[in-house]
């Protein structure tokens, strides 16, 4: 029995054919999105409210607060675990999220080394202070496969890569997604639209999270930490309406600037699945998509 993963951009509907999947295949599902980890952030991730569900088990929802920092080392561990669970008790997992590297930590030999916070904070003054490109110079001459792939402007990823080299006496890049078959044969399947009908699509699921109650969550989330948390607080959407209610713009604004990130975000979803050649692509309008789905598997 092979594991599926569903995946692709925001709004595609990836939650909706993950449970018709479980539905039709005796699955569960096994989130794999970053901020649906998170408990009480509900409205501003689309997550599917347990009623609609299905009676389908959903696995790694509602396990963080939002106060704690995501982690994709702790979630490669967890999401395994439990896949691995899944096929011993012979129930299909389906693996379901946009959050491209939660995705290949599970299904790909993806390693986590550890972190030093004084190597770190050193490497952090000299971001401020030179810039992501002078780093990412030393970066190329350190570990040209890892400056070839990580952006110049990038430099949190930079930091982090400079980090491992130092710390572990091994290049970056040695550590980073290895090509082959995906763990357990998973089946791929990736959901997309035409960019103009994504986009109003996530203008449309703006409009409507707001309109659902997403600056209340925010307000009752804030009273649990939320500005604290690290992760959480940069939630699209959240961090939006956060500074909203800080005065920096009125709501309006809010849900414009939440829109917005939410089109770029797409399209850095979209070019990070589509590097994967192993995603069968299938158009989220169709009107067979689970059958088309069910025959891919």
């Amino acid at each position: 029995m092979r594991p599926i993963a569903v995946v692709g951009p925001t709004a595609t509907g990836k939650s909706q054919l993950g449970i018709a999947l479980a539905e039709a295949l005796d699955g569960a599902v096994v989130n794999a999105d970053a901020m649906q980890l998170y408990r009480g952030m509900d409205i501003g991730t689309a997550k599917v409210p347990a009623a609609e569900r299905r009676a389908v088990p959903h696995h790694l929802l509602d396990v963080l607060d939002v106060t704690e920092t995501a982690s994709v080392a702790a979630y490669q561990r967890d999401a395994r675990s439990i896949v691995e669970d899944l096929l011993a008790k012979g129930r299909r997992p389906i693996i379901v999220g946009g959050s491209g590297l939660y995705v290949r930590a599970v299904l790909d030999d993806l390693e986590f080394p550890g972190t030093d916070p004084e190597i770190r904070a050193r490497l952090e003054s000299e971001l401020a202070v030179a810039g992501a490109p002078a780093l990412h110079d030393r970066l190329t001459v350190l570990d040209p496969a890892a400056a070839t792939a990580i952006l110049p402007a990038n430099g949190r990823r930079i930091v982090r890569a400079l980090e491992v080299i130092e710390l572990t006496g091994r290049p970056f890049s040695a550590t980073m997604p290895r090509p082959g078959p995906a763990r357990w044969g998973t089946v791929q399947l990736g959901l997309d639209l035409e960019t103009s009908v994504l986009d109003e699509r996530v203008d449309r699921r703006v409009d409507q999270m707001f309109a659902a109650g997403l600056v209340e969550e925010v307000r009752e989330l804030e009273g649990r930490g939320l500005r604290e948390g690290r992760t959480a607080s940069r939630a699209l959407g959240y961090q939006q309406v956060l500074e909203a209610l800080d005065g920096a713009h009125d709501l309006a604004a809010a849900a414009e600037a939440t829109a917005r990130a939410t089109r770029r975000f797409v399209r850095r979803q979209r070019s990070w699945f589509r590097r994967d050649e192993r995603v069968h692509w299938l158009d989220a309008t169709r009107p067979d998509l689970v059958v088309a789905a069910l025959s891919l598997v």
